[in-house]
């Protein structure tokens, strides 16, 4: 059994992540000279930490995880409200204090709302494929992703929450949803958007879009990390300034460099041919993640294969679209590259589960 599921195994999705996490620590190690490498070294302990548990997540397997999916996103919710009553880290109540270490539960909550969420989805289904389009159902799907996006807006954190609504588009596009609902969700987008600027979104995240549309409204203040980042990304140019040498990387002017900015020390240190090279890597990734949910075994793998998917295309997207100006900045970290041991353990497990699945495929089991 365990000879097929290696040999079945998309080993593409893991040749993508050991580069993506050898480019990660190459730039960490850069930025984090002038710290002693304390975020390195605890990178490299998260990795080692990260490497047995994405072996014995891929040996169970997904079905079982499924079944205890229920568990986990009930302890997933009750972390996600106690959250809210810790100290506030730069505005935000998102991270538990345990020692020298932070513990972000919803990075974590990811895991067990993509398990959870196909887990709904398929029981609704049982009756009929259609049967998930009848409004309450559907309602009841989306109910199951809204309380821990609710409980992470209230932190808040925008960015993440964003990252849970890109799982369950992904997830309810393979299902099978009816194209009405996709438009009328497009039209609630173009409506509500303009409605959370002037009447919702508190006044620092408006000022994130005013700056997202203008940098220099705030050039030292609100718009000053925007426009660092890309003054680094067009100083690298082709081969980038070289590692070390960066100005905005190691005089200072990058901030935060090892999490939101990552990609920017990429593009001023090591060039567009290496920040070109991690783009490719994270479109192949994404490419064969959603391979993975066309050929798994059931829907139910299809449906985990899809949210996932749908949580590293948002998070590729959106940390490099703020980085060059393209998009508002949300505090998205970089999939493996970016420093945050909450991340990178969350996010090896969900590679784990993409192997887990691909190990057990089949057959392609897409809706038409």
């Amino acid at each position: 059994m365990k000879k097929k599921i290696l040999r079945n195994i998309e080993w593409g999705i893991l040749v993508c992540t050991i580069l993506l996490l050898a480019i990660g620590l190459v730039a960490l190690f850069s930025a984090t000279q002038n710290s002693d490498y304390e975020e390195l070294k605890k990178q490299v302990m998260w990795l080692g930490i990260s490497i047995p548990i994405m072996v014995v997540v891929i040996l169970i397997d997904y079905e079982f995880l499924v079944k205890i999916s229920p568990l986990l996103y009930g302890v997933s919710l009750i972390l996600l409200i106690a959250v809210l009553f810790t100290e506030p880290i730069n505005g935000a109540t998102s991270w538990f204090n345990i020692g020298p270490f932070s513990m972000q539960p919803a990075e974590f909550a990811k895991i067990a709302i993509v398990l959870f969420l196909a887990d709904v989805i398929v029981k609704i289904q049982r009756k009929g494929k259609d049967e998930m389009n009848r409004i309450l159902k559907l309602g009841l799907i989306v109910l199951t992703a809204l309380v821990p996006v609710l409980l992470i807006i209230k932190q808040p954190d925008y960015g993440t929450a964003l990252a849970f609504i890109f799982a369950l588009i992904f997830m309810l596009f393979v299902a099978g949803i009816q194209k009405r609902y996709i438009i009328v969700s497009i039209l609630l987008v173009v409506i509500l958007v303009p409605v959370a600027y002037f009447f919702i979104l508190p006044e620092h995240a408006k000022a994130r879009i005013d700056v997202y549309l203008n940098p220099d409204l705030d050039p030292r203040g609100a718009g000053y990390n925007i426009i660092q980042s890309k003054l680094a990304i067009g100083a690298g140019q082709l081969f980038g300034m070289g590692l070390l040498k960066g100005n905005q990387t190691q005089l200072g002017y990058l901030y935060p460099k090892t999490t939101d900015f990552i990609f920017a020390v990429i593009g001023e240190e090591m060039g567009f041919i290496v920040a070109g090279l991690v783009i490719i890597l994270y479109v192949v990734l994404i490419t064969k993640a959603i391979h993975v949910a066309k050929t798994a075994k059931n829907d139910l793998g299809s449906y985990i294969a899809a949210g996932i998917a749908g949580i590293f295309f948002f998070h590729m997207v959106e940390n490099i679209g703020m980085t060059m100006g393209l998009l508002p900045i949300t505090g998205i970290p970089l999939p493996f590259v970016s420093y945050g041991g909450s991340s990178l353990l969350t996010n090896l497990i969900l590679i784990a589960i993409l192997l887990n699945i691909s190990g057990r495929r089949q057959k392609a089991l897409f809706i038409e």
